[in-house]
């Protein structure tokens, strides 16, 4: 009897071991991240090793991690602008996108968004020897650089008899400034705040007044509304363990006020 409660014991363990060794291991997906890695401080690669680099790819990295999954970034430039990149996202080949999104009516009819996760604003730069444009009214009749579908182009459409030019990079806008090809550039005030501070554009002022507020979003493709969830909870994380502070103070030098 003895034996024979032995052999039960041995037969069931057994099969607990053949049937844990069959069961098939759950696979977490990678997190599959788009963005137009040419918006520095948020979003750029690094000239000499081609590195992801910016403030957006630190945090979705952040954001993945704690969402326990790997994240795979896919650089989608920005040729055809913002609507090309929601295209991309529509085809389900990315899971979201993070490239300084401003959250707009309109696009939230397209995409969802996360929480916002970053307080911006456009501006004005000019040439620093350039005392004509004081403000917002003064650039009636002047010619504008902006990036390609983006809020700053929809602020310059605004302007009377307006010039409006439209390029793929910051960079590109502010090579026409230099140039004397554009009177100003409208853009994201903390990118062109960058781009003086690391001395990547010269004898340039901006105009201490913003043109609008606004707030950047993950964009999670419509049907994603888990992933939404996902994302809004590892974010909320990240902002409660400090992390997200010090990732801002990496990019900008500050600690980020919600004010």
């Amino acid at each position: 009897m003895k034996n024979f409660a032995k052999l039960l014991v041995i037969f069931s363990i057994f099969i607990l071991f053949i049937g844990c060794k069959d069961e098939p291991e759950t696979k977490v997906e990678p997190l599959r991240v788009g963005s137009a890695l040419e918006f520095a401080p948020f979003d750029f690669q690094t000239p000499d090793d081609r590195n992801y680099q910016g403030f957006d790819i630190d945090l979705i990295r952040a954001i993945g991690k704690k969402m326990g999954r790997e994240v795979k970034i896919s650089n989608l430039g920005f040729e055809s602008g913002f609507d090309g990149l929601i295209a991309v996202l529509q085809t389900k080949n990315i899971d979201l996108f993070i490239a300084g999104m401003t959250i707009t009516d309109e696009r939230r009819q397209k995409v969802l968004f996360s929480d916002p996760y970053f307080k911006s604003g456009l501006a004005i730069a000019i040439r620093a020897n350039d005392s004509t444009v004081n403000s917002f009214q003064d650039l009636a009749g002047k010619r504008i650089a902006v990036l390609i579908d983006t809020t700053g182009n929809l602020e310059a459409q605004k302007i009377p008899n307006v010039t409006i030019k439209e390029f793929g990079t910051p960079t590109e806008c502010f090579e026409e400034l230099a140039k004397n090809q554009v009177d100003a550039v409208i853009n994201d005030r903390p990118v062109t705040d960058y781009m003086i501070h690391r001395g990547e554009i010269s004898n340039v002022k901006v105009l201490p007044e913003l043109l609008t507020e606004e707030e950047y979003g993950i964009a999670i493709e419509k049907d994603s509304v888990e992933l939404m969830l996902q994302v809004n909870l590892a974010l909320q994380q990240i902002r409660d363990s400090g992390e997200y502070d010090r990732i801002y103070e990496k990019w900008f030098g500050a600690k980020h006020s919600e004010s």
